[in-house]
């Protein structure tokens, strides 16, 4: 089966990874943050979160997949304290049908010492 990198704009593909890899029916979508074409969203967990989100379904959507197809998620925040403003954002993303399995990690650090979340995931488009 053939391996298909996803670049939604190939102007903002970063260095050294794919956004996304299709493989089959399969989406992995690669650790994605709250940022947008103006930089990082600044804010609350919540701000970022919902950015983050956003990335996520712009990628899907270039793979030809949607919210609804992604079947797990794993989420890294740098504080305990933001969990629940991720969950609560977690919740408006997905389908109320459609919610994906899901883990949470908190880390020391992400990439950028401003970030507070990355969200990566897999989708299966039926």
């Amino acid at each position: 089966m053939a391996k298909v990198m996803i670049v939604p704009d190939p102007a903002l593909k970063p260095a050294g990874f794919a956004p996304a890899t299709k493989v089959g029916n399969m989406v992995f979508v690669s650790g994605q943050t709250g940022t947008n074409n103006n930089g990082l969203v600044t804010g609350t967990v919540h701000e970022q979160t919902q950015q983050t989100f956003k990335n996520l379904e712009t990628i899907l959507q270039a793979a030809g997949a949607t919210m609804a197809d992604v079947v797990k998620i794993t989420c890294f925040l740098v504080r305990a304290s933001d969990y629940k403003g991720y969950a609560e954002e977690r919740l408006k993303a997905f389908p109320a049908d459609s919610q994906p399995a899901s883990s949470t990690l908190i880390v020391k650090a992400l990439a950028r010492p401003e970030f507070l979340v990355e969200i990566e995931a897999i989708a299966v488009i039926s």
